[in-house]
């Protein structure tokens, strides 16, 4: 089995909304922000190859949207997901499966594409996976988080035939060295995939999990649904990180791929970071 980073891109957000309660004269340190208070974030993609199988996690914020859209989160960078997915030698119809860690528009824009008046999945001889609590989380959405949930991130995928779901337990098995935990504060039933590499138990943080930023447990994003859920899950599964020195790899994290996580005298605290190639 080889792993391998997709990058996608890089946006902006508002760095008080990913930070919360935290005082942007500390958040700053670790994300400075630029004169309209907007920090980069990376849409940083995985993708496994095992054997006749390529699994794709998330897949970025995609090119449907019009330029309105689009101009409120300042794509930028060199990196798309079709010239990442090249530097590998694969392109979208080599992708057995598209892993959904959760519907926002962020991280499942690139699974739907627009031909000409159609909208079809982005990877054709994929099957697409998310969960039935999440899908009817996403498909009926709260008026606080709709803005995040784009029907035409979502509804195409299921008219397609291509989706199926994983059962909403933690730690089913998705593949042979591919286990599913799950969280529940940044949305309900987000899957963090949790896979075994090389020896090492390496972590797809997604969103409980932005950045090294948020490593500090009181550092919970504005846009999360249930933050004292977050607290504690994000508690608990740093505890055990420290403990079992996981790998974790970051989704939005523009400088920092990985990292592993020490127990200190401040709680759990950073240990060093480093590529997912280093491993």
């Amino acid at each position: 089995m080889q792993l391998h980073t997709i990058n996608t891109g890089l946006f902006k957000l508002d760095g008080g909304a990913m930070f919360g309660v935290v005082p942007k004269s500390i958040w700053q340190k670790t994300n400075p922000a630029d004169a309209n208070n907007l920090c980069t974030w990376a849409m940083r993609c995985l993708l496994i190859e095992d054997g006749d199988r390529l699994i794709l996690i998330d897949n970025g914020i995609g090119d449907k949207q019009d330029d309105k859209f689009l101009s409120h989160y300042h794509l930028h960078g060199e990196d798309t997901l079709d010239k990442s997915l090249a530097s590998k030698g694969f392109n979208r119809s080599d992708i057995t499966d598209v892993f959904l860690t959760h519907l926002h528009f962020d991280h499942c824009g690139g699974a739907v594409e627009r031909v000409g008046d159609k909208l079809l999945p982005a990877f054709k001889n994929a099957t697409y996976w998310s969960n039935q609590k999440h899908w009817e989380w996403a498909v009926h959405p709260n008026d606080r988080e709709k803005a995040s949930f784009l029907k035409e991130n979502i509804l195409p995928i299921q008219e397609s035939g291509q989706l199926k779901f994983i059962a909403d337990q933690e730690g089913i098995k998705f593949h042979e060295n591919v286990n599913i935990r799950f969280a529940f504060g940044h949305t309900d039933a987000m899957m963090l995939p949790q896979i075994q590499y090389k020896g090492h138990n390496i972590i797809y943080m997604a969103d409980l999990l932005p950045s090294v930023g948020h490593l500090p447990i009181p550092y919970v994003m504005a846009y999360d649904m249930f933050p004292l859920q977050t607290l504690k899950e994000k508690k608990s599964f740093l505890e055990e990180a420290a403990t079992q020195n996981y790998i974790l790899y970051f989704e939005h994290d523009a400088q920092n791929e990985c990292c592993t996580v020490q127990h200190t005298e401040k709680g759990v605290r950073l240990k060093e970071t480093f590529s997912l190639s280093e491993i």
